[in-house]
């Protein structure tokens, strides 16, 4: 599937907000169907997921404390009808050490967002039957 790239958005995320809910605000407020998205900043007692093939869910990690946002990269399609984020961070503690998985949600203390809107037919994600939703791999 080919696509042509559409509007850049860079933006700081207001103290306080939760990131995953803010984001998926945002485009769904900028009809954004199709993207990237990265970031970097500080989030307060994250919550990141490792997906557990055999239960069919995601295992939920809670962190407390502030972690360094070294990376947030994702992939915005549509699920549901809506504009979807689906984003997966590596997040470092106060001794350095990285934590990462897919992003559940986060307050921000400090987050600064790059959205790339790509052009075409949207890729829609829809349910699997293992516990995923993910797009129609024969569209790609």
């Amino acid at each position: 599937m080919r696509f042509s790239r559409g509007r850049n958005f860079l933006f700081r995320v207001p103290e306080g907000e939760e990131l995953l809910s803010f984001i998926n605000r945002f485009v769904k407020e900028n009809n954004v169907l199709i993207g990237t998205v990265s970031a970097i900043g500080s989030l307060r007692n994250p919550k990141i997921g490792y997906f557990d093939e055999k239960a069919g869910k995601y295992r939920v990690i809670s962190l407390s404390g502030t972690y360094e946002l070294v990376s947030l990269s994702g992939n915005i399609s549509v699920k549901d009808g809506e504009p979807f984020a689906h984003i997966h961070v590596a997040l470092g503690d106060s001794s350095g050490k990285l934590h990462g998985g897919h992003l559940i949600e986060g307050e921000v203390f400090v987050a600064e967002v790059f959205i790339g809107e790509l052009l075409g037919e949207p890729l829609e994600r829809k349910p699997q039957g293992n516990g995923l939703t993910l797009w129609d791999e024969t569209r790609i």
